[in-house]
């Protein structure tokens, strides 16, 4: 998260241009400033949370990512009904969208204080509405995930357990709510993949997740109801990374993300997640298709993360041109994420057209640049510190399989073989590309025996090869349907320590035994 990356996976990202909508937000703080002095003698009877025509026309802009219309609308229900608490809440979009999506940390400072304003503002309405304290847990959620974004951890920790905490005194409440079940259910999931080495830590912030249950909530709420309720697009957007990401249900996903009920035309949103996931997916060519057919949209060329996900697609099917999306990404990106992930990017792309120069060059400035936060800036850095360049043919082949261009990647695999590589790393990435070909082409036999060479080769490695082997072995059984294999899989993935993408490696395998267990 993979939420939305930073949900993590958890991952989102994407870019918006800081002054935009300055002029629309500063108008908004304004009628909210006034909004407060003229309730201060107001008692909890006269507040409300009333979704209304207003509010659901706010809460559609700001899901499509049309943040200037969502503002006024907001607007004009303060006007028109200034005790509504429902405006404040939904206010809050504004401000997560922004800073989930451009990083920026000068506009993390300018709007931090919104937080703690709007929570006092919902303080003021009634405990006996079930929308106060699910209000009050959203805008703890929404800030959980700005401060992991900002890298601040504890902060998001402690936040998170101060919206988990009050989703749990809401369910005790109000067990009828349904609208407790889209919060919840996505914190009961992120709680279920917590790796047993930090369950004294959850235990200790009083929570215990579940994945299986996390996705059924989630499913629950979405079978009822629909996108002109409350939180239901925030809903689909969480459970479509939940599925994919920690329920393994890619192909269920990628058929909903293709079907009407998931329009990418004038939806942002909804266009960043779908490339997103095709990126993840190996679908290369549709998410660069569905990119380009975009680049006309307004506001498209406001958010960097799209020429973040063109160009990872370009360079997944070896085309040059990803150069160029990768250099706009760095130019005009706020933030300092992804920022070593493009320097290597762009490195090994010069390393495949044979110019060392420009190759050399790019490797150098990883050092410097961005921070290592994620996995991708983690392993970047990694490279970035060494003086190895990989094999052309096993990165080619990488890159290929991840694509989805199997056939192109078999070819490139097919004219080597184990004795073609000097050492132990380039030995164990071979094995593990060809089993993924194999995985991918359905032959069982062939890719299982070259997941369990991959582990025997290299367990006690610093490589990802070994772990990653066994978490595909855990995937191909649990698709097959051979539940004992796949969790026995999914257990030794988690057996392998001190490799590359432990983090992501980890809870893809832990939420794969909590999903298959009995209890």
């Amino acid at each position: 998260m993979p939420i939305l990356k930073y949900f993590n996976p958890l991952l989102l990202s994407g870019l918006i241009v800081k002054h935009t909508f300055v002029a629309m937000r500063y108008k908004l703080f304004v009628f909210i400033g006034l909004f407060c002095l003229l309730r201060l003698n107001a008692s909890a009877a006269n507040y409300t949370f009333d979704y209304d025509n207003n509010c659901n026309r706010a809460y559609q802009y700001y899901m499509s990512m049309h943040l200037a219309e969502g503002n006024a609308a907001i607007i004009q229900e303060i006007r028109q009904n200034p005790y509504n608490l429902m405006a404040t809440f939904l206010a809050d979009y504004d401000d997560c969208l922004v800073l989930m999506m451009n990083g920026d940390r000068g506009e993390y400072e300018q709007r931090k204080d919104h937080f703690d304003e709007r929570l006092d503002l919902i303080s003021k309405g009634s405990d006996n509405s079930p929308w106060y304290r699910l209000c009050k847990a959203g805008i703890y959620f929404h800030w959980a995930l700005i401060h992991l974004r900002f890298g601040e951890n504890f902060k998001a920790a402690t936040t998170f357990r101060k919206s988990y905490q009050l989703l749990k005194e809401n369910q005790e409440k109000f067990p009828d709510f349904d609208y407790n079940k889209v919060f919840y259910g996505v914190e009961e999931t992120i709680a279920g993949t917590i790796p047993d080495s930090y369950k004294w830590i959850a235990a200790a912030f009083g929570i215990k997740g579940d994945v299986k249950k996390g996705v059924s909530l989630l499913g629950t709420f979405l079978n009822s109801h629909n996108n002109n309720d409350p939180l239901h697009l925030e809903a689909v957007i969480l459970d479509v990374y939940l599925r994919f990401y920690l329920s393994h249900q890619q192909p269920q996903v990628w058929d909903f993300l293709n079907s009407d009920q998931f329009p990418t035309n004038n939806n942002l949103v909804n266009l960043y997640i779908k490339t997103n996931i095709a990126v993840n997916y190996r679908k290369a060519d549709i998410a660069i298709a569905l990119l380009k057919s975009n680049q006309a949209s307004p506001d498209y060329n406001r958010y960097p993360m799209f020429d973040y996900n063109l160009a990872n697609a370009l360079f997944l099917k070896l085309d040059p041109s990803c150069i160029y999306y990768f250099q706009r990404y760095l130019k005009n990106d706020k933030s300092k994420t992804y920022i070593k992930d493009c320097w290597q990017k762009l490195a090994l792309m010069y390393y495949m057209d044979h110019n060392m120069q420009q190759a050399n060059y790019c490797r150098s400035r990883i050092s410097g640049e961005g921070n290592a936060q994620v996995d991708a800036d983690k392993q970047a850095k990694r490279f970035g510190e060494n003086n190895n360049w990989p094999n052309l043919t096993l990165l080619a082949a990488r890159l290929l399989i991840d694509g989805g261009y199997n056939a192109e990647a078999f070819s490139k695999l097919n004219s080597v073989t184990e004795k073609s590589f000097n050492n132990n790393t380039d030995k164990l990435e071979y094995y593990f590309r060809l089993g993924r070909v194999y995985d991918e082409m359905n032959n069982e036999a062939k890719a299982i025996q070259c997941y369990r060479t991959t582990i025997n080769m290299g367990r006690y490695q610093p490589e990802q090869f070994a772990a990653r082997a066994a978490l595909q072995m855990g995937f191909y059984y649990e698709r097959t349907g051979r539940k004992k294999e796949a969790i026995d899989s999914y257990k030794e993935c988690l057996q392998m320590h001190d490799h590359d993408y432990q983090a992501s490696i980890d809870q893809q395998a832990k939420a794969g035994i909590n999903r298959l267990s009995e209890n």
